[in-house]
């Protein structure tokens, strides 16, 4: 969605220039208009320039591998960014570029903590999230676990890693912290003579970043005394979309709790028979653990949440989709919708999948379809919500206690 935006706001840039100096789109050597100077028309030149040397490190960084270059290649394009003026940052477009990157105001970074201090002692807690650039939802909703963690289990060193390289470099690169991988933060738990290590996943499911996780706690798994890997927040799977455990309807009540009351509503009945209805937008994915939305979905209706319904950005499983599930609201005779992430961070798919402006968000959807009388988004993740906090932790000392 952002690219087309730049996209716009660039052609629009052009269109403006070529009205004001009355150019040519022929390539012919004809003089330019007498508003527009020779040094003008170069200087523009290098203004695009300059915001494509921008966009070319961007693109650098945006990339899932770590290398020896990553910490120079960071501070370079920040630097370069900061060396824009305003007019040439609204330029900047690549193919992940684009002026938000960097512009983009997602909070204060300074609140944050990144829990990667040495010192750790011999009992370390790692906390592995997927992660956000988005600094408000990163302290709200990841170190609000890490925090409730560190809490309940004050023994324990707590430690902080991500699995998305692209959203640490983002991190790095705009707002100069520095967030373990994986890979860093067991190397840096075995640098410092861990001897029990216990992995809590923050990631709602089983699915294809857990599998990951996994994988890279294996390569280090005999360089500990222990290694114990909790629960991600919906547990086990299950065999198909009826399999339902006491995680999921945890989750199920907390969301809905909240969501309901941050709506205005004194329970789930009063906003039925307000006719509103509420969805709650996971990521998707197609990896098999999918099954976990279609079972969020048959938790909902077993517990007689009849106006709520669950929806994925990726729209898998199908049932999922956008489409489908304001098929199923129409079909109900819902005219209000609240939508509210399904997920524990809201980041980028909140904030623009879910409840941007542009015409492929589901908010813009939900309006543009006319179906529906009114559409409300709740940005906040599930990270943020004491009972999932309570949720981790319970699933923390399963761990410990195995």
């Amino acid at each position: 969605m952002k690219k087309r935006k730049v996209a716009a706001m660039f052609c629009s840039a052009v269109l403006a220039c070529s009205l004001i100096s009355g150019c040519s789109g022929s390539g012919s050597d004809e003089p330019v208009s007498k508003t527009e100077t020779k040094e003008e028309k170069t200087e523009g030149t290098s203004d695009q320039e300059a915001a494509d040397h921008v966009a070319d490190l961007i693109d650098t960084i945006y990339v899932q591998e770590r290398t020896d270059e990553t910490d120079v290649q960071c501070e370079e394009a920040r630097e370069a960014w900061d060396a824009l003026t305003d007019a040439q940052k609204e330029l900047v477009s690549g193919e992940n570029a684009d002026p938000d990157y960097f512009g983009r105001d997602t909070g204060d970074a300074s609140k944050d903590d990144p829990r990667n201090a040495d010192g750790i002692g011999e009992k370390e807690l790692l906390v592995v999230s997927f992660g956000t650039s988005f600094n408000d939802s990163r302290v709200e909703d990841i170190k609000g676990i890490e925090d409730a963690l560190q809490e309940a289990y004050p023994e324990w060193s707590v430690r902080r890693a991500f699995t998305a390289q692209i959203i640490i470099n983002h991190v790095q690169a705009r707002d100069g912290e520095k967030i373990d991988n994986m890979q860093q933060a067991l190397q840096r738990a075995v640098d410092n003579g861990v001897k029990e290590l216990v992995v809590q996943p923050t990631h709602l499911m089983h699915g294809a970043e857990y599998d990951e996780l996994v994988s890279a706690v294996e390569e280090y798994r005999d360089q500990f005394t222990s290694v114990r890997i909790a629960e991600p927040l919906l547990g086990e799977v299950g065999s198909d979309a009826t399999t339902i455990n006491s995680d999921k309807k945890a989750v199920a009540e907390a969301v809905t709790s909240v969501a309901v009351s941050e709506a205005g509503f004194d329970s789930l009945d009063a906003a039925k028979e307000a006719g509103t209805a509420f969805v709650f937008l996971g990521h998707g994915t197609s990896h098999t653990a999918k099954v976990s939305y279609s079972q969020m979905q048959t938790q909902m209706t077993v517990l007689g949440y009849d106006n709520v319904l669950v929806g994925t950005v990726e729209g898998k499983p199908e049932e999922t989709s956008c489409e489908a599930v304001m098929s199923s609201l129409e079909q109900e005779g819902y005219k209000n919708v609240v939508l509210r992430p399904l997920m524990v961070v809201a980041g980028d798919h909140a904030n623009n999948d879910m409840a941007g402006n542009e015409e492929d968000s589901w908010k813009s959807m939900f309006e543009n379809s006319g179906k529906f009388e009114t559409v409300d988004t709740q940005i906040s993740g599930l990270g943020a919500i004491n009972a999932i906090q309570q949720l981790y932790i319970a699933h923390t000392a399963a761990a410990i206690g195995a």
